[in-house]
């Protein structure tokens, strides 16, 4: 991607046309283009030169398995193979490619977070899909097969030598498949504004972790109509840097749901585009201070496809340096 040769590339792109494959019927909101489209934006805004292009990879079960049970991804792949509509878990639309774009999308995000870790990139997106943050350790539901953020952080751990990992989300549903995969973990953070009440039910501020991971897992819900003020200021600008001073992430994960923004089919937030543009650069400041810039960011939500694309330029440019 990148065609100029004097300019350090610092950020990857995690893109690949398989992901089109991934067919939820007519009318679903998670339609199969939602990640070509903002791809092509970028390109449009002659934004990918500054990237570098991060291949896909089919995952493996070993490491899908550092998330998700055997159990669960024996049903999963029975399932899809048997040609079913949505999996008997959730309401997960799926395909007969389902499983091989999902696994190859979860490779590619594996690939990203190596990169980054070992110091040839300093952060990445990764425009995929499925999203991935509703799907927990036995159960795809709310469109996710796998959760790709929690296979991750856990392959950083296992497989990198990663100790503390910080997981933001700000999709405006709540991640309740990462909340529950760490629950009882001190060595990941999960840090996650959502509308409430709202799909799926969960992340109330009383649930705050068990054991070991009591106070690693920070809910802050917040009602329709919230935007600017409560998630920005507040939340990420205010509450999440007081606890990564005593945290302090080696690596970063962002669920980057977009359907906080203003106008999503599917949420009632107001972020506007210079909001997205602020959440990443407090993120990326908190990876300078803390992680040695390790930040990685997934897609998860985002319907309304303008606003989507619009929302993922302005990150995109926070994590590349350049103004918005």
């Amino acid at each position: 991607m990148n065609s100029d040769p004097e300019q350090i590339v610092n950020c990857g792109i995690v893109y690949d046309p398989i992901m089109e494959k991934h067919h939820t019927g007519a009318g679903h909101p998670e339609r199969n283009n939602r990640a070509s489209i903002i791809f092509q934006k970028l390109k449009e805004k002659e934004l990918l030169r500054f990237t570098k292009d991060i291949p896909i990879k089919q995952c493996t079960s070993e490491h899908l398995s550092l998330a998700h049970k055997p159990d669960y991804l024996r049903k999963a792949k029975r399932e899809i193979e048997s040609g079913l509509s949505s999996l008997s878990t959730g309401d997960t639309a799926i395909c007969d490619q389902s499983w091989n774009v999902a696994s190859a999308v979860t490779g590619g995000i594996l690939n990203a977070v190596e990169q980054v870790v070992t110091g040839s990139l300093k952060n990445a997106f990764c425009i995929t899909r499925p999203p991935g943050h509703h799907a927990n350790a036995d159960k795809g539901m709310g469109f996710c097969l796998f959760n790709h953020v929690a296979v991750a952080a856990r392959y950083a751990q296992q497989k990198l030598g990663v100790h503390k990992i910080l997981i933001v989300d700000w999709d405006v549903h709540h991640g309740n498949g990462t909340q529950d995969i760490f629950y009882e973990d001190d060595s990941i953070f999960f840090f996650s504004t959502h509308q409430s009440p709202w799909y799926p039910g969960s992340g109330r501020t009383e649930e705050k972790g068990t054991g070991k991971g009591v106070g690693y897992n920070l809910n802050y819900p917040f009602p329709a109509g919230s935007g600017k003020k409560e998630i920005l200021d507040y939340a990420f600008g205010s509450e999440l840097p007081k606890h990564m001073a005593k945290f302090k992430p080696e690596l970063i994960l962002i669920s980057a749901g977009f359907d906080s923004r203003i106008n999503d089919p599917l949420g009632q937030f107001q972020l506007e585009d210079e909001d997205f543009f602020e959440l990443t650069k407090i993120i990326l400041n908190l990876g300078d201070e803390y992680a040695n810039s390790n930040v990685v960011s997934v897609l998860e939500g985002g319907y309304n496809l303008n606003g989507l694309a619009s929302s993922s330029i302005a990150h995109l440019l926070a994590l590349l340096n350049r103004t918005f």
